[in-house]
This record gives C-alpha cells, structure tokens and sequence, in this order.
C-alpha cells in the first residue's frame, strides 16, 4: 500500500500519540519501534518511526533521523512529519532544531512549521509563546523537567539557537483569517529567507487551518496535534480511498506488564490513578544501583497470572533532583540520566527473567531517554486509540520480545 506520510517521532510515547491520533481517522497506521533493518515491504499509508532521540548526543540524533527518513522515504513517501514534544523539549542545542534542518537539507526543503500546540490537552501557542494550559511554558512543570528544563516560554528564542537560518512566526491573527492568509504568509517569509516558521494554534480549528495551509509542505514538524487533521485532507483531495481498511488491534492480554519512565506532572497523576488499582513497585535508582534488580525481579515474578502490574521510575521533582545530585547533576546527557543508565544496565542484565513470556505495555510519559530498544526492530505495530489514561495508547506486535 502506498505511504501518504512518513512520520519520524524522537520518543516511543510521541510516536504513540502520533499513531493514535492518526487512526481515529479509521485508516491504517504502522509503528515501528526504531528504523527498520529490511526494505520495506508492506507498508500501511501512515507510517510512524519511533526513536528515541530526544535527549540524544545531537549528532546521533540527526543521523538516526535521517536513516529514518531513507528508509520512509523508500516505502514511498513524499510527504514527512517530525513529531516532537508539545512542551517542545528541548536544550540551546537540539535536538529539535537540527534534525529539522537535517531532514529539510535532505528532502531540499525551503521552509518548514513548528507548531507543538495540542489544545485538547491544554497546550497552546500565541504571539510565539507555548501555554501548558493557562501556565507559560516557563512557569508550568516543565521548568522542572529532569532532561530538558524549559526555562523560556516563546518558541523564537527556544529555537533560534538551535538551528543556523533566520526563525520567523504565523501569529494568530494571521491563522484566524484562515488557510490562503497563513499560505501568504509563509510565502512572503520566505522571499526574506525564513525557513523556520513557528505557527500560532489555540484552538482545534486553527489545526484545520494549519494542516489545510501546509499540507503540500515537503516536511512538517510539531506536536502529534497538527497531524490530525492530515487524513481527512488526504480523503477530501482523493489521495487516501474514502474505504482504506483498517487494522484490527487485539484486545491488552491478561499479563501484560506497565512500565512507566516519565517524571512529568501527568504522568505522576497518572501512576497515582493506575496504581491503587493494580500491583505496583516503584523502581528506586539509588537503591537500585545498590541491590541490583533482583528484588524487582523478585517481586514482578510473585504477582498473581493475568494481572498487569505496574513498574515505575516516575517520580515528584524533589525526587529526581536528589538522584541528579547523586548521579552527576545536570549534566548534558552523562549527567541527567546517570540514574536511568544505571537503571538500564541493571534490568537489561536480567532481561529474560524480565520478559517471562508475558507482553508489555508501555505506557505514557515522555520516553526519549527510557531504555527501551527491542532486538527486532522491524515490528508493525498498529496503533487504533489513546484509552485508559490521556494521551495515552495501546497497540500490538507479534514478537514476544515487543508485545
């Protein structure tokens, strides 16, 4: 089946995000847990590439993504979306800015949006600057954040340093007069050179206006959001068949584990929601790096059959800064995911205790930085809603290493 749109996400969670919000539109969505090792072969009209190279050393972010791009490019797309975080995570030096530029220097791309606004979810964007509800950026819980603190709220200033041609912005007054004002708009940005546009949205309908705006634009970039309102343009132009089939997604099985990596605010509610329902260990790294994962292991393999236990790393801010303390501080990567690593290196060398048969499902939080890399890369997963928690999505593969 031809791919209408090749989609590159720099964390497993986004990718879900993406993959569930496309297939509300009934049609079928591919995910594949990092860049496939085989040629393509069969391919579903939306195809999402998870990676996780948020917080990735910036020059293996760009070359991961750009082997992403190949190999979507040989499924046979011609249009690509790079989906980051709606709190546009981010450092001075990437990685969202120099992938950007990279797959735009590849795809020779004059220009490119950024709109990370997801208003269902409280994430909005006016006169440049990103709202976490009626927070700025800046004052929200991101400030916080373990990885990528957001220190500043306006967009321009977030991404200038990040990528080396002129940034320029589509305020809201412009997308409010509607799809041919905001196409002028970045037509006369870009006879001055602005190939990065930052795109205001407030509301779900200046997504319509956006996707309809710039929809014939080589690459789009943003939050999952804007991406939604792609299928139905697709239908309405005749490029996707009004009957295009969708992929069934089976039902969780009873046994499947919840991981969950995020130390984000919502993801903190949400482990609170889930764990009072459900068997739940949290996962320490500073005990962790002491007693080994034995204890975890232990206990995972003590929960009743059929249950869905919950591991968790999620943690309150004063939490994380206590491990960052002991594991390095704020260091760039080395430092900030010391805890992580250690973490990684623990459960990885009882991986196979770990895995026991039973499928996971990975849940929520931002995972651009979670040891997550499955040994079969080259896994459809078929993404069909965001249930049980917001945000949040389910999804299937046949390998028992993926589940």
């Amino acid at each position: 089946m031809t791919t209408l749109l090749g989609c590159i996400a720099d964390d497993f969670t986004g990718a879900t995000d993406l993959a569930g919000l496309l297939a509300r539109s009934g049609v079928r969505v591919s995910l594949r847990l990092g860049v496939p090792e085989e040629p393509p072969s069969e391919t579903a009209p939306f195809e999402v590439i998870a990676l996780k190279c948020r917080t990735a050393p910036v020059d293996d972010a760009v070359a991961e993504c750009r082997d992403a791009l190949a190999w979507l490019k040989s499924a046979g797309a011609e249009r690509f979306f790079w989906k980051y975080c709606s709190t546009f995570d981010s450092t001075d030096q990437g990685n969202i800015g120099p992938v950007a530029e990279a797959l735009m220097a590849d795809l020779g791309a004059g220009q490119t949006i950024y709109c990370p606004a997801f208003p269902e979810n409280g994430r909005s964007i006016f006169m440049g600057n990103l709202f976490v509800g009626q927070q700025p950026l800046a004052e929200s819980p991101m400030k916080d954040h373990p990885l990528t603190p957001m220190r500043d709220s306006n967009l321009m200033r977030l991404l200038e340093p990040q990528v080396t041609r002129p940034v320029g912005l589509a305020d809201r007054l412009t997308v409010a007069k509607g799809a041919n004002a905001l196409r002028e708009k970045l037509d006369s940005l870009a006879t001055v050179g602005v190939a990065h546009v930052v795109v205001d949205a407030v509301a779900n309908d200046d997504l319509g206006v956006i996707a309809a705006a710039c929809r014939d634009m080589t690459l789009l970039t943003g939050g999952s959001a804007v991406a939604m309102p792609l299928p139905d343009l697709y239908r309405a132009d005749g490029s996707l068949a009004a009957d295009a089939p969708a992929a069934a997604v089976p039902d969780l099985a009873p046994g499947a584990v919840i991981l969950s990596g995020s130390c984000s605010a919502m993801t903190n509610e949400q482990v609170a929601a889930y764990g009072p329902a459900a068997p739940s260990l949290r996962l320490d790294p500073l005990r962790l790096a002491e007693d080994g994962a034995g204890p975890a292991l232990d206990w995972l393999a003590a929960q009743p059959a059929g249950s869905n236990p919950l591991i968790y790393a999620t943690a309150s801010p004063e939490d994380v800064r206590a491990a960052q303390e002991t594991w390095g501080g704020r260091g760039r990567c080395a430092g900030r995911t010391g805890a992580c690593r250690a973490c990684h290196r623990r459960v990885r060398s009882r991986h196979p205790q770990v895995r026991g048969g039973r499928r996971r499902d990975i849940r929520r939080g931002g995972t651009g930085a979670w040891p997550v890399a499955p040994r079969h890369r080259d896994r459809n997963c078929a993404r069909r809603s965001l249930d049980l928690f917001p945000r949040q999505g389910r999804g299937h593969c046949d390998h028992p290493e993926i589940g």
